[in-house]
């Protein structure tokens, strides 16, 4: 038996590709509809994630229960990492706001953008990027608001590219949402 699974796993072993075929990356949105701006500066720290979505490799769900991962295909960084910075970015191209940093930038904080990944994988012909969203006044720790942003954007063909653009179609709109629900809370 054990000989068998030996043997079946170093089967599976030689048919996942040792350096993935493509490394993908999310850009930001560039044109942001947001509410007046404002002279304030905010924190946008790593977002939580499960360990299945804390990871290069690009999710999705062939059911409710399992995961899988594009074959050959990655994220230029780990997902939360990567969606860090385009939450940053995004923030940053509304023209809205004084100042947007990552921890460690010396920034004076007032306000943080506490965010989790709940989804962000493609599910049968969907995209699904899908966030839980805290505002929070970075000098006293009240949190100004809570949201859940999801956001779908259908997946238009088969190859990873096109799996890839629906995740960017899907992040885009809801960065958009959370940027203008940020703008309007402080």
């Amino acid at each position: 038996m054990a000989g068998l699974l030996a043997l079946g796993l170093g089967a599976c072993a030689s048919i996942i590709p040792k350096t993935p075929d493509t490394i993908y990356d999310l850009a930001a949105p560039q044109r942001i509809s947001s509410p007046a701006g404002t002279r304030l500066q905010i924190l946008v720290p790593e977002p939580g994630a499960l360990k299945s979505l804390d990871t290069e490799r690009i999710a999705a769900r062939p059911t409710d229960i399992e995961y899988a991962y594009l074959p050959g295909a990655v994220w230029s960084d780990r997902l939360p990492k990567l969606l860090q910075t385009r939450l940053m970015e995004t923030l940053q191209n509304t023209g809205r706001v004084k100042a947007v940093g990552v921890p460690g930038q010396g920034l004076l904080i007032d306000y943080q953008i506490v965010m989790d990944v709940r989804s962000f994988e493609i599910s049968g012909d969907d995209a699904i990027a899908s966030f839980s969203v805290k505002l929070m006044n970075d000098r006293n720790g009240r949190v100004r608001g809570t949201r859940i942003v999801e956001a779908r954007a259908p997946v238009s063909g088969s190859a990873n590219r096109d799996y890839v653009g629906a995740l960017n179609a899907a992040m885009d709109k809801a960065f958009d949402e959370i940027a203008g629900w940020v703008l309007s809370r402080i």
